[in-house]
């Protein structure tokens, strides 16, 4: 019990810094978790993208019949805002 430094009031009192405590929070991820998650991420962007398109070309004449306020270009890109978005967190799972 000799070696043991009972810490000072002070040192006690500080707050600790919020990055420390966020690093050691985080767990890290193996190698193989990291790509099963991008991949996954990446697939399911390039899913969505080819059928909705393919979707979209299929049923093209019914939406301009409708004469909707979301044509099919409203459609089209928000297809592909939703499979950027997805490659983006496929991207950073690699990443990160």
């Amino acid at each position: 019990m000799a070696g043991d430094k009972t810490p000072s009031i002070y040192a006690l009192d500080k707050p600790e810094k919020l990055d420390d405590l966020l690093k050691q929070d985080r767990g890290e991820d193996c190698l193989p978790c990291k790509i099963v998650g991008g991949g996954a991420f990446l697939g399911l962007a390039a899913y969505s993208y080819l059928s909705g398109t393919s979707q979209l070309e299929k049923n093209k004449a019914q939406i301009i019949a409708k004469r909707s306020m979301f044509g099919m270009r409203s459609r089209k890109l928000g297809i592909t805002g939703i499979s950027l978005s997805l490659a983006y967190l496929g991207i950073w799972r690699l990443v990160k």
